[in-house]
């Protein structure tokens, strides 16, 4: 991930306006340790790019050992859901804004 947003920074260098005011949201899906950091570092690259960060009611993490496990963590898959549905809200509501104008 670290790479995509770092090759993903230059390409945006060079077209300034590609993310500009896009809905943008991150997640990490963890073990143990890192998902904070991993979320705070994909959040630090939308906001330097003007993108509207989209956040729920905790941090946006789910753990798990093995893959599929994170879909039994019911607090983190909550959280997931209300992240969706912030998101739906937000861009439905630009969207309905933008067509006023």
């Amino acid at each position: 991930m670290k790479a995509f947003l770092d090759r993903g920074g230059v390409v945006v260098a060079t077209n300034p306006e590609l993310l500009k005011h896009k809905v943008g949201a991150s997640v990490a899906a963890v073990r143990r340790a890192g998902g904070m950091t991993a979320v705070d570092t994909m959040n630090h690259f939308m906001l330097n790019k003007e993108m509207i960060v989209v956040g729920s009611t905790y941090w946006n993490m789910v753990y798990g050992r093995e893959i599929g496990d994170v879909m039994n963590y019911e607090e983190g898959m909550a959280n997931m859901r209300n992240l969706g549905q912030n998101m739906t809200w937000l861009i439905n509501n630009l969207k309905k804004a933008t067509e006023r104008n």
